[in-house]
């Protein structure tokens, strides 16, 4: 009877885990597909240091994604407008599951191939170029960092005027195939009263537009200029510099590159640390936060850089309620 029962029970034991297993075949299947290792995409908008690009992966690092190990980058430098959104489908066709990218051209190229997968940007102002409803509420696939362009590019001008308090017309250099800088301009030139300076466009496609626009500005009063945080100039900071250079005009830029090139003054979010900010966006996507739902972030780290060699080469004094507020000196 003892021999019977055993017998029973290790029959019992055996059907009961074979049952167990037919119904878990499939669950471990799903389990595979669930635990497939994310992707995250990086649309590089022309060349930019690595310092940028490489603050964002260590960020994404230190929240636990390593690249991999547990998250695939998928990285692709686009040299053009066209490659841009060339490059954004070729991440659709890879199926990531984020794409993070910044400039306003980009994340427009980002959101034409695809209005489901979810874009981390940095961009001038995702509401005003129709990509977010809110910066509170995103409300679509595309959520971030805004740069809020028109704020920053008065700040710029203001203060290159309160560094050049004589000066009575001021150009600003933007292009004119980024559907975001003309609105911008014409507050610019509203606001250029309020300042006491007359605010002259030049509309220039490339560094070599640029270039040849500047001796007719002068030509026509401007004495100072301000470079606007266009894709087109800050890929080449060494030739724009050197076409102001040529002009004898005091500039602000936008970008550290410039200053360090020769530049005289840069004023600027912090960009690393924008980039930062990204990657924890990325971070809580991964882990299942919509875009949609994530609040579009503004910076609040800023520098002002000011080279003092060039300001001596330009024959400048920077006043000291200017100086004051310098977070870093070349000279």
């Amino acid at each position: 009877m003892m021999r019977r029962v055993v017998v029973t029970f290790a029959v019992a034991k055996f059907a009961a885990a074979l049952t167990v297993g037919l119904f878990a075949a499939p669950l471990a299947g799903e389990a595979q597909q669930a635990g497939k290792v994310p992707k995250v995409g990086i649309l590089q908008p022309g060349p930019r240091p690595p310092a940028w690009v490489e603050a964002f992966r260590q960020r994404l690092h230190e929240l636990g994604h390593v690249d991999g190990q547990n998250v695939v980058i998928e990285h692709r430098l686009a040299r053009d407008l066209n490659e841009q959104s060339a490059l954004a489908a070729e991440l659709v066709r890879l199926g990531v599951d984020v794409v993070f990218t910044w400039s306003t051209p980009a994340v427009l190229a980002a959101r034409r191939a695809s209005g489901t997968i979810p874009i981390v940007c940095i961009a001038g102002d995702p509401v005003q170029i129709g990509v977010a409803a809110s910066l509170a509420r995103p409300g679509g696939n595309v959520t971030g960092i805004a740069n809020l362009d028109d704020a920053l590019e008065l700040k710029r001008l203001q203060l290159l005027k309160e560094t050049l308090p004589k000066v009575s017309r001021i150009a600003v250099a933007w292009n004119p195939a980024n559907p975001i800088w003309l609105p911008v301009v014409k507050r610019l030139q509203e606001a250029g009263p309020v300042l006491g300076v007359t605010v002259h466009s030049i509309a220039a496609r490339s560094v070599t537009e640029l270039e040849a626009a500047l001796p007719t500005a002068k030509r026509e009063g401007v004495r100072a200029l301000v470079v606007m945080n266009e894709g087109v100039f800050n890929a080449n900071p060494r030739g724009v510099v050197e076409a102001v250079r040529k002009a004898a005009l005091p500039t602000m830029y936008a970008q550290p590159e410039f200053v360090e090139n020769g530049g005289l003054m840069m004023y600027s979010p912090n960009v690393p640390d924008m980039f930062r900010k990204a990657a924890s966006h990325v971070d809580k996507i991964l882990k299942g936060a919509k875009p949609g739902d994530l609040p579009i972030e503004q910076p609040t780290n800023f520098e002002l850089v000011i080279n003092l060699k060039t300001a001596k080469v330009l024959g400048l004094t920077i006043p000291p309620s200017v100086l004051v507020r310098v977070d870093r000196v070349i000279e």
